[in-house]
């Protein structure tokens, strides 16, 4: 493991990932405590302005050149974005469900569903995680599948408990 990659990253990438990572571990948090509470609600806010930064920032990288400087992975952004707008019309609204379910798809598709790519060979995640240590894959993958099984049994629980 190393960070070598993302320190000799253009500044657009350094900001993306700088908002991203915080974001990806206030998300999982968020997900798995209390909701409603005072605290659920500015660390929210908080994840949402990093998501804003974070899809904004993408705009600004051009690594996949696919369209004037564009990729697919830019709509993405754009969901990003208008998904922030929407979590926070629908909290407003006091419509819980369609908050708890875009925050959801903003968390799963935004943040790993998008990050899983990010760990493609070439791509710089890939060598800031896999380069320099033969254990780092194995302990990067271990760590993701840990985190993500302990929010859907946290999350699952929590239905269980409802019903």
């Amino acid at each position: 493991m190393t960070l070598e990659p993302l320190l000799d990253a253009p500044i657009a990438i350094q900001i993306h990932v700088a908002a991203v990572f915080p974001a990806a571990l206030l998300g999982a948090y968020l997900l798995a405590r209390p909701k409603g509470t005072p605290r659920h609600r500015l660390l929210g806010k908080i994840w949402l302005v990093l998501m804003a930064i974070t899809a904004l920032s993408s705009f600004f990288i051009h690594q996949i050149d696919m369209f004037y400087g564009f990729s697919p992975i830019h709509l993405l952004s754009l969901f990003v974005l208008f998904g922030c707008w929407g979590a926070i019309a629908n909290a407003r609204k006091h419509d819980i469900d369609a908050h708890k379910r875009i925050v959801r798809g903003l968390y799963f598709g935004g943040i790993v569903g998008a990050g899983a790519f990010t760990f493609l060979p070439g791509r710089i995640m890939n060598k800031v995680a896999f380069d320099g240590d033969e254990m780092a894959p194995f302990l990067v993958a271990a760590g993701i599948v840990i985190a993500l099984l302990w929010l859907m049994s946290k999350e699952i629980w929590q239905r269980r408990r409802l019903s």
